[in-house]
């Protein structure tokens, strides 16, 4: 089966990046006013760019290193240092699991663009983005993955956090990091404006859908009969988390709208993510008609009584959605209740504390917003020079 592995893991690597290129990029772009659509497209692109390179140079060994603390790899493996094309992480060429976790280095900070969109500079994108895969990202990589301290063992015994494919190691991260910058950065000068283009969100949404099935799917490592699970749960979940979502928006506020029900499609494919190898097709079921649900009332709440600009809902949709989907695991049996939540505080108050002092650092190196002669005009033209559209909304 080691060819099988080898060659299933390579397309999942490409469905991943696909999950950024274009998949997110058209999500986020669809949701932004029609001034911003290209500054969105570019933080996407360059992040995807940036994170690979810095996955390279440390990214990689301070998550999948030989370090023996428990709290990060160390940088023996920096730029791939004794990996070569005959070296191996368990069925797999090393290179290739180096490939595969690189896309999730790139998702990963690529999803909280989603919070500050419309308002920062392109230099703070690159700074805060860069910082925070390596110093966040990377390290709880490690805890969890590379066999740290929230691992099986660790500090909660045998059992340690179940996290299949990033409930708390992506979304939890991302989530809160996303939650913590729109409180520093403040709303925006005019949230008044709709989607511009709803059709690229339905674009996006499909593509994140389709290149989800490697995200969760390759997360076993292996071409066999758990990754056709985790995939299936993961199509199960995301399914039904779009019908309740809509439904739910239909008994609200009197109709169904197509951003509402692919919204819904990222909210189960978030929610399944931690459980896609520990749950069947009625659990995934449950987690997704629960999530179309959940994740919209957290919408609602982080929006209209909080009112917090999460300009796209990162942590609303991402935060909530896999941190509710690592508890579920628990729920079903899965793994211990005190290693999950545990760990969810534990990860939550890190993300919080570093993402801060992140942003601060950059707020004194390149600011955190831009001025609100740009914001009005728009990035697109403003700071890239360029423009989608020949008229603004």
């Amino acid at each position: 089966m080691v060819g099988a592995d080898t060659a299933w893991i390579i397309v999942a690597t490409a469905l991943v990046l696909l999950m950024t290129l274009p998949g997110l990029a058209l999500f986020y772009g669809g949701l932004v006013r029609s001034r911003n659509v290209l500054s969105v497209f570019m933080h996407c692109y360059a992040i995807a760019c940036l994170m690979s390179v810095l996955w390279l140079v440390a990214g990689y060994s301070i998550a999948f290193g030989p370090g023996t603390s428990g709290y990060w790899g160390g940088l023996d493996k920096m730029f791939l240092d004794g990996v070569d094309a005959d070296s191996l992480a368990g069925t797999l060429p090393e290179v290739l699991f180096f490939a595969f976790q690189m896309t999730f280095a790139i998702i990963t900070p690529a999803l909280i663009v989603g919070a500050y969109v419309e308002r920062v500079s392109f230099g703070f994108v690159l700074l805060f983005s860069g910082l925070w895969m390596l110093l966040c990202y990377a390290p709880v990589v490690h805890w969890v993955w590379g066999g740290g301290f929230l691992a099986d063992g660790g500090i909660f015994g045998e059992t340690g956090l179940k996290d299949f494919a990033g409930g708390v190691v992506v979304h939890e991260t991302a989530g809160i990091a996303a939650l913590v910058l729109a409180v520093m950065l403040g709303p925006r000068r005019d949230t008044s404006k709709p989607p511009h283009n709803p059709g690229y969100v339905m674009i996006g949404a499909a593509l994140l859908w389709v290149g989800w099935f490697g995200f969760n799917g390759g997360s076993q490592l292996a071409a066999d009969g758990g990754a056709a699970m985790a995939l299936t749960v993961t199509h199960i979940s995301a399914a039904t988390a779009s019908l309740t979502w809509a439904l739910w928006e239909k008994i609200r506020y009197g109709k169904a709208s197509l951003v509402g029900i692919v919204t819904g499609t990222i909210a189960g494919l978030a929610s399944i993510t931690p459980a896609s190898g520990f749950v069947g097709p009625v659990e995934a079921l449950i987690i997704g008609g629960i999530a179309g649900i959940l994740c919209q009332e957290a919408v609602r709440l982080i929006r209209n009584v909080l009112s917090i600009d999460d300009t796209l809902d990162v942590f609303a949709v991402h935060g909530v959605g896999g941190i509710f989907g690592t508890l579920m695991i628990a729920i079903f049996g899965a793994g211990s209740f005190a290693a999950q939540a545990g760990s969810l505080i534990i990860v939550g108050v890190f993300s919080v504390i570093v993402t801060i002092i992140i942003a601060m650092i950059c707020k004194a190196l390149v600011g955190l917003r831009v001025s609100d002669e740009i914001e009005q005009e728009g990035l697109d033209l403003a700071v890239h020079g360029e423009r989608a559209y020949d008229h603004t909304s």
